[in-house]
């Protein structure tokens, strides 16, 4: 039997940015013992691709820049590729009635911002998050010696022996030591490859920009090939004018 095709248009009544996420329920004990629940964000082309002239700026909209700031709300952490740091110059996590509501809520002000950076990229210290003083951020390196990146932020420097760092033991670090029970993951496509592969993701919100971009740019997801291919299975969807918000689950 032929599957239906349902049309997109649901009877359910329009949701908000911040309905959708509180319906994640991340406020909420990490459901894993000794890690955090992960939620990936990450936006693409309608071909796939990750960027536009090197940026994911070019793909977003201003629902989208709602959702992203709604999950950086929820989530007790943000884990970004050291790459997407760089090439996306990161400042400004929230909003000044986000930051109001995480403290009513009795948290803090603005998530932790962790990232893995093994070698230690010297060129974090130029992105503008690490000089507000009002964050705290986490790195996780292999380098030694470590990297000098105390610019004004709180900073916290856990350093690993070589070859041992990985996903896996930075958000085990994060649950473990910083209490983290939520933690969102804003890419990269590489450091999305690493979760996904190591079955870390626990929830996907895929917002599908209307271009295509084509070339030879990176993915979504950059790395080695799946085999066999992750699957997923789809729990939600959601549109603003052309933009799609896909939410998926790892498939049982």
């Amino acid at each position: 039997m032929s599957e239906v095709l349902l049309p997109l248009e649901a009877a359910a009544a329009p949701s908000s940015a911040a309905e959708f996420i509180a319906g994640l329920r991340l406020d909420a004990r990490s459901p894993h013992t000794g890690r955090p629940r992960v939620v990936a964000a990450m936006i693409g082309a309608a071909d796939g691709r990750a960027t536009v002239d090197g940026g994911a700026s070019g793909l977003g909209s201003a629902a989208d820049r709602d959702v992203l700031r709604e999950l950086r709300t929820a989530c007790d952490a943000l884990l970004v590729g050291p790459g997407t740091l760089i090439a996306e110059q990161y400042a400004t996590v929230l909003d000044p009635p986000q930051r109001a509501r995480r403290l009513a809520r009795g948290v803090p002000a603005e998530p932790l911002v962790a990232t893995i950076t093994r070698r230690g990229d010297a060129r974090l210290a130029d992105v503008p998050l690490f000089a507000e003083r009002d964050l705290r951020i986490q790195v996780y390196t292999e380098a030694d010696p470590p990297p000098d990146l105390d610019r004004g932020a709180e900073l916290a420097v856990h350093q690993s022996p070589a070859g041992s760092l990985t996903p896996a033991a930075a958000l085990a670090h994060l649950h473990g030591a910083r209490d983290v029970q939520s933690v969102l993951c804003e890419g990269g496509p590489s450091l999305l490859h690493d979760l996904i592969g190591a079955g870390l993701i626990d929830d996907l919100i895929l917002t599908l920009a209307p271009v295509l971009v084509a070339g030879d740019g990176r993915s979504i997801v950059n790395g080695e090939l799946f085999d066999p291919p992750v699957r997923f299975a789809l729990d939600g969807v959601l549109r603003a004018v052309d933009h799609l918000f896909l939410h998926y689950v790892p498939a049982r």
